[in-house]
């Protein structure tokens, strides 16, 4: 049961679809009450060789036998232990999945014609599988709870990386930004108003097609070559609940009145719905800002400069008191990446990259005006924080790595010691196809004195 976090992550992310069934089928093995089947290894053989086409094991089919005994007795152990899993947990995780196919296949309708099958059956399909994954994710979870690991055994983990093993690191930076966007005049907020309202009438009045107005005027280029169609759910937390609000007051084929959300100004048409699901159509106008606008925001943030470099107010303190990037409360104004607030300067939009040339370790950028990705005007001012030299890894400078990689081996370690007391307690049977599997010789053992 070696690499068992990476194995049962794959496990977890196998996917089976209800078109893939077999027709012919066996039991293949057992784990106490719970039966694996032939069709069970070859669905998710297929599904492994479609989502990791790079990354297949060898002996795939090995590979899953193992998982799905993995994967069984801790369904089994979860069972003991009293280990629950809501059925508002699997519901929501079930709506995950099935809006997933629907983006993948473009709508409820396409998915079902796909699939064969309606919506309320592929649930019903999905829900024993997912409620098993989450049985395992929390009493995979149950076992490793208590386990932490010292400093002393994090150097010891480290002491035995052959050096020419280290990882060798990029030069990473901690970047911190504080945002202003600049406010539209009102007479350019009421011309974005006005267009829509127009938008909205040649639409009513059949001069004009929804998508086909969407395609060339919205200002989000997220859905402007999709004619501005989105598949949205009213409990999905990305969306501004302005826009959310707006889209499940209307009928099928009726039009919002413009209303504004934190993006700029909209229209929605409401394609189709079926509960909590839409599909919708949106026209988003930004209203254009002048520079007029964009040099009263630079004053501003000069000022604040000033400030800063004077000691007069901390970097934290304003960010949360003048930044109206949204994501600011949640990270202090830093730039997030794999690694926290570390980042490589790949990370990093151009913009900021020309700015950091001429920026030392501790020194706050002049304003800067830029762009967002969905081309909304703003203001910034750039804080380089720390810079770190491109190095092998090392205690000082990558403990934290070396203690996260040190603690996951020492909870594979408990994983596979649990199991390797465990699977003697458990009935077992597995088919003779798999004897020459070397990563079963455990379970085939122990299955033998199960009278297999």
């Amino acid at each position: 049961m070696k690499n068992f976090f990476l194995a049962f992550a794959l496990l977890t992310s196998i996917t089976t679809f209800a078109q893939h069934k077999v027709v012919a089928d066996k039991i293949v093995g057992i784990v106490g009450d719970k039966v694996i089947l032939q069709s069970d290894i070859t669905n998710a053989v297929a599904d492994l060789q479609r989502q990791n086409a790079q990354q297949i094991p060898p002996n795939v089919e090995c590979f899953i036998m193992e998982q799905q005994l993995i994967s069984k007795a801790l369904v089994m152990q979860a069972q003991k232990d009293s280990v629950e899993v809501g059925d508002d947990e699997v519901e929501a995780l079930l709506e995950n999945r099935i809006r997933y196919f629907v983006n993948q296949y473009g709508s409820k309708e396409a998915l079902e014609e796909i699939a064969g099958r309606t919506v309320y059956q592929l649930k019903e399909d999905f829900r024993p599988g997912i409620r098993e994954q989450e049985l395992n994710k929390k009493m995979q979870a149950k076992i490793v709870e208590n386990i932490k690991i010292t400093p002393q055994e994090v150097k010891a983990y480290f002491d035995k990386i052959p050096r020419d093993s280290l990882l060798l690191y990029e030069s990473e930076l901690e970047i911190g930004e504080i945002v202003m966007y600049p406010k539209a005049s009102r007479d350019l907020e009421k011309l974005a108003m006005d267009d829509l309202a127009e938008y909205k009438n040649q639409v009513e009045t059949g001069k004009a097609k929804f998508e086909s107005l969407a395609q060339l005027y919205t200002d989000d280029p997220g859905s402007k070559t999709t004619g501005g169609q989105y598949n949205i759910n009213r409990t999905e937390k990305q969306w501004d609940p302005a826009f959310i609000n707006q889209a499940f007051r209307l009928k099928e084929g009726q039009i919002s009145p413009v209303f504004k959300s934190k993006f700029g100004y909209h229209i929605i048409q409401m394609v189709n719905r079926a509960g909590d699901d839409a599909v919708i159509r949106h026209i988003l106008l930004i209203p254009k800002v002048t520079e007029t606008e964009i040099n009263e925001s630079v004053g501003k943030l000069d000022t604040l400069r000033t400030a800063l470099i004077s000691s007069r107010i901390k970097f934290g303190e304003a960010v949360a008191r003048f930044s109206e990037d949204e994501n600011s409360k949640f990270t202090g104004g830093m730039h997030q990446g794999p690694n926290g607030n570390f980042i490589t300067i790949d990370q990093l939009d151009k913009d900021i990259v020309s700015a950091l040339k001429n920026l030392k370790v501790g020194e706050f950028s002049k304003p800067l005006s830029y762009s967002d990705e969905r081309g909304k005007k703003g203001v910034r001012i750039i804080y380089l924080k720390s810079r770190t030299e491109p190095h092998r890894e090392n205690l000082k400078d990558d403990y934290s790595r070396v203690a996260q990689r040190a603690v996951q081996i020492k909870k594979q370690d408990a994983l596979e010691k649990y199991f390797a007391e465990k699977i003697p307690t458990y009935y077992l049977m597995i088919d003779n196809q798999y004897n020459n599997c070397e990563s079963l010789k455990n379970w085939l053992r122990f299955a033998a004195k199960s009278g297999n």
